[in-house]
Formats: C-alpha cells, structure tokens, sequence
C-alpha cells in the first residue's frame, strides 16, 4: 500500500491505522529501572560520516558507552563506521531504513522499512541490532508485529532534548541535566533530522556526560540500563 490509497481511507479508518496505533505504545520501552543511578544515552539518525566519529571519541574520552539507532541506507553508506561503533562497545538500534514517517506507510511499506534497516545491519557486523525505535516515535499498526518478529523491543525515550526545532547546546544540556532521573532514556541526535542537530549535540555533550556524572548517574547502554542484573545489583 503506498501513500495514496492510505490518503483514501475514511479518516477513521486512517485514524485508528496511525493514531490509534499510539495505543499499542503503552507497552513499549520508554524509562529504565528506577532503582539506581543510571541512564541511558542513545543516539538517532547516523551514521554520519563526519560528526558521529567526533561523538565516538567524545564518548570514548569519557569512558561511556551508547546506544545507536542506525537509519539503514546511511549505514550502508558506512559500513566500517558501523563497525567501529559496535568495536568500541556500543549498542546498535534500527531506525528504518530510509527514515520515512510510518504514518505514510502501508503495512507491506512498513515491513519493508523495518526489515531491511534491520538486516543490512546484521549484514555489516553478523549480529542483529538488538532494539528498534520508529522514526519521530510515529507508529502504525503494522509496526509491533515487525518487530515483534524481529526480536527487538521498541524503544521510545523518557527526555528528548531537542525534537523538530533547534535548541540551542546550552539549553539542550540544561534540559538533560535539569530533568534526568534514575532510568532514563535518553534521545539525542548525531545526524540531520534536525538541520544542524549533530553541531548542537557535540557542542553539549560534554556538559551533559560530565554533569550527570557530577549528578552521580552512571551512563551506559541499553542493555546494560534495562538487564535485570543491572537492576537487581543497584
């Protein structure tokens, strides 16, 4: 189904297909354990091949280890990017494979966008991404069976800094700090989606890293944020 019979529907019909979908995103990822100190830094939309390198030796100058929800025609753009980002420790999402708003997409559309972001990564560095996360949080009906399918929870963010309008580096780290609790997720961007958003990000990610660690929480993956051992030792 392409975007023009979805345009045909009856609105309510087409409400229930994408509005209604929002539902089903109760039960989805958005906050860690509360437990302890921790929260999770993950990072949109790369790879890019000129700021996400600058975010990984940000990162691996401060010992922290992300997560990195990949759009999937960038990532084969970039496989030995891919690469590094999972060889220096970190965690890798799918985002898609074109970054198409799932609003706009029919179920065989949807399928297709999840299906081959996911695998193009499993290709680059023979293993799956282990999480999946919908372009701008926006779902539809089709999305949960996908990725059910695929064996990756979808994960939304509990602060998202900047979304579709820019914010300045100094507010963007003042939102994350001011905000944080125990588990959070964290939603920050190391490609455009937002035009200048990586500048922005490494700009305040230094003030962000060393500020919640100033706060006391310990910042690491999802996996590590969401593991049930990790939970149980806080």
């Amino acid at each position: 189904m392409s975007l023009a019979p979805l345009l045909l529907l009856p609105p309510a019909l087409w409400a229930t297909y994408t509005w209604g979908a929002h539902l089903l995103t109760l039960g989805a990822i958005r906050h860690g354990p509360n437990t302890g100190r921790r929260v999770a830094l993950t990072f949109d939309d790369g790879p890019d091949p000129l700021h996400t390198p600058k975010l990984l030796d940000l990162l691996q100058a401060f010992g922290v280890r992300g997560t990195f929800f990949l759009i999937g025609q960038r990532a084969s753009w970039a496989p030995e990017l891919v690469r590094r980002i999972v060889e220096e420790g970190h965690e890798l999402g799918n985002h898609t494979w074109s970054h198409r708003n799932l609003w706009t997409c029919g179920p065989r559309q949807t399928a297709g966008e999840i299906m081959r972001g996911h695998r193009i990564l499993e290709e680059i560095v023979d293993h799956a991404p282990r999480w999946f996360r919908p372009p701008w949080g926006m779902v539809n009906l089709a999305v949960f069976g996908v990725a059910h399918r695929l064996r990756t929870p979808c994960v939304f963010w509990s602060l998202q800094p900047e979304g579709l309008r820019p914010v300045p580096p100094d507010r963007l780290a003042r939102y994350v700090l001011i905000r944080a609790q125990p588990g959070a997720i964290v939603d920050l961007h190391d490609a455009e989606g937002v035009r200048g958003a990586p500048q922005r990000l490494l700009a305040a990610l230094p003030s962000i890293l060393s500020g919640l660690r100033a706060q006391g929480y310990e910042l690491v993956s999802l996996g590590t944020l969401l593991s049930k051992r990790a939970a149980g030792n806080s």
